[in-house]
């Protein structure tokens, strides 16, 4: 099966290793990677729950994906976990914006099967291991500088990144503020109607006030000169 061009670091690390003979190594458990160029070397996976041992496979080591399973060609190095937490990575490193605060968690990264060059991080707000939180799209551009988990970025706040993947809270928070501003709107379009036919009312009340009281006051006066006309044996 033909390797695909690009792949996620959580698709990686979920594909159960096998190699010659059908030997299984186990799922992959962390990233080998080289974080001042921003480029994977490689993974290891871990054989059971019970071994403390680690298989450290290199990128061009993989042959094929089938399935859930990834194939490696050739033996892998074996290390300890110890010495494989000393491995630099920007993985899990806390996101700071230009303020100096911190805004979210490197969680994934995007990243081509062939060459190892990360394409763009992603990230999480608070615990990538939370199952469905959301996950922004944050640049290799928009990185000022790095240290030992911590990764620097122009931005202000994860608003100013593109959201990849939404959670069922944002989706529910993002579609609670939409309903609310339509709310708004349709309150405002009610309370102008109501002003303008407040408003239309109060003229058409003026202008039949005025005209009933002409009328009342042309008809008195002309009913009180008749009265006057039947009354007065003068006239």
């Amino acid at each position: 099966m033909k390797l695909p061009k690009e792949s996620l670091l959580s698709e990686l690390l979920n594909y159960n290793v096998k190699g010659n003979k059908t030997l299984n190594y186990g799922n992959g458990e962390n990233v080998w990677m080289h974080p001042p160029v921003h480029r994977i070397l490689g993974w290891y996976s871990r054989p059971s729950n019970f071994d403390l041992k680690r298989n450290v496979w290199r990128l061009n080591q993989i042959s094929q994906i089938i399935d859930n399973e990834i194939y490696v060609k050739g033996d892998p190095a074996v290390s300890d976990l110890e010495t494989l937490n000393r491995f630099p990575t920007l993985m899990d490193a806390n996101l700071i914006n230009r303020n100096g605060s911190k805004i979210g968690v490197i969680a994934d990264f995007l990243f081509d099967m062939k060459t190892g060059k990360i394409k763009y991080y992603l990230v999480s707000r608070s615990n990538p291991k939370i199952p469905g939180s959301s996950r922004w799209q944050l640049n290799i551009e928009n990185i000022n500088d790095q240290q030992p988990g911590l990764v620097f970025c122009e931005s202000n706040s994860l608003d100013d990144l593109s959201l990849i993947k939404s959670s069922i809270k944002n989706e529910f928070f993002q579609k609670g503020k939409k309903i609310i501003d339509r709310f708004d709107d349709m309150k405002n379009i009610a309370s102008d109607k109501l002003e303008n036919w407040l408003e239309e009312d109060e003229d058409i009340n003026q202008n039949l006030d005025f005209k009933q009281k002409s009328f009342y006051n042309n008809e008195r006066s002309a009913k009180s000169l008749r009265d006057k006309r039947e009354d007065d044996p003068w006239i």
